[in-house]
């Protein structure tokens, strides 16, 4: 098992034109399959994680070898835009049958770097304007960020924030949030500002291609021995991080964390509430993608596994609802001070359920 471990470490870590030949493109027209997995593969009864209830979930599979390494989405609960590492991605509609529909396949019309390995695009984040349709990919290897137009039309813009220039290649900008007030918040993987524990943390104003300069920084603190590999807004305002650590001994294992916006301030160290753990006898892989939706029954989360194209590996799809009883009893033990509110008065105070959000729940109730 430990050789197992060490030969995946060498897949993941070690620079991909020593192990593997140069990517290719997944291949238009094949399709690919979502076969239903269980939270607990041993109890597939068991649906509770954390302040999570699983609600379903899937492994998308694909005998195009080129399928996969997901690692940044886009939903509403029924549309989907999953977005690979290598700068290809793929739209697709999911309804309650489990079946993917409307399969469309895609690459992004441009980005740093001139090839399609990983090492040359690195696309790990995908943030969306509601209301203008605009996209931007942040690219971790090249710590750039890039605007396109809506449907990855056309790059509109692209930057290099200087405070991103030494970050390291491979642990970089590996998540970013844009908030509903136009603020984007992105968040090193691995490393910290000089002289300062945690992991390094930028808040732009506004568009970051159009001011890459005009960033604060701040300090993320993850559970010990893990790192953030994305983030989304909830429909109440509030921050959900994804946090991943690699072990020879145990694999992937993941934290879900929960973080006022209030708290990222220009030089604030930013600490958030566990809200479930990935470990032991859950189903656990590579996670990197997270989306909120408001549902009529509550908030509910998606995660996405990137699968690294091994066949060691899986590209999962997974969906929860939060129990809002249950956060309610976290929240109140925790240490980490946040708001009390529940999501629904949080949401319904804020006057953004924007004109973006007010589309997708529609879509979500047509047929």
């Amino acid at each position: 098992m430990r050789l197992f471990w060490s030969i995946l470490f060498v897949l993941l870590f070690c620079p991909a034109w020593s192990v593997v030949p140069p990517a290719r493109h997944p291949t238009p027209g094949v399709p690919f399959a979502a076969e239903r997995v269980f939270l607990y593969p041993g109890q597939p009864g068991e649906r509770r994680l954390g302040v999570l209830h699983y609600v379903r979930g899937y492994r998308l599979t694909s005998p195009d070898r080129e399928f996969g390494g997901f690692s940044a989405m886009l939903t509403d609960g029924r549309h989907f835009t999953l977005l690979g590492d290598g700068g290809d991605g793929v739209i697709f509609t999911l309804g309650g049958d489990g079946v993917p529909r409307a399969q469309r396949w895609f690459s992004l019309p441009a980005g740093p770097g001139s090839g399609w390995e990983k090492r040359d695009r690195d696309s790990e984040s995908l943030v969306r304007d509601g209301a203008s349709g605009r996209l931007w990919v942040g690219f971790e290897n090249w710590n750039q960020i890039w605007r396109y137009a809506p449907g990855f039309a056309r790059a509109e813009r692209h930057a290099a924030p200087p405070d991103m220039a030494g970050w390291d290649e491979n642990r970089g900008a590996e998540a970013m949030v844009r908030l509903r007030d136009g603020r984007f918040i992105i968040f090193n993987e691995t490393d910290g500002w000089p002289g300062r524990k945690g992991r390094a943390g930028l808040i732009f104003a506004g568009d970051p291609t159009e001011a890459p300069r005009a960033a604060a920084r701040f300090t993320y603190l993850p559970p010990p021995g893990f790192n953030p590999t994305d983030a989304t807004e909830l429909p109440d305002g509030r921050l959900i991080l994804i946090n991943r650590r690699f072990s020879l001994l145990t694999g992937f294992d993941a934290v879900l964390t929960l973080v006022d916006p209030d708290a990222i301030q220009p030089g604030a160290v930013v600490e958030g509430v566990v809200l479930a753990r990935f470990v032991g006898h859950t189903i656990r892989d590579n996670f990197e993608a997270v989306a909120a939706v408001q549902e009529a029954d509550g908030t509910h989360l998606w995660l996405a596994s990137d699968a690294n194209q091994l066949p060691i590996e899986q590209n999962l799809l997974l969906e929860f609802r939060i129990d809002e009883a249950e956060l309610a009893a976290t929240l109140k033990a925790s240490p980490v001070h946040l708001k009390r509110q529940s999501l629904e008065a949080r949401a319904s105070s804020r006057s953004d359920a924007s004109a973006g959000g007010r589309a997708a729940t529609a879509a979500r109730r047509r047929p």
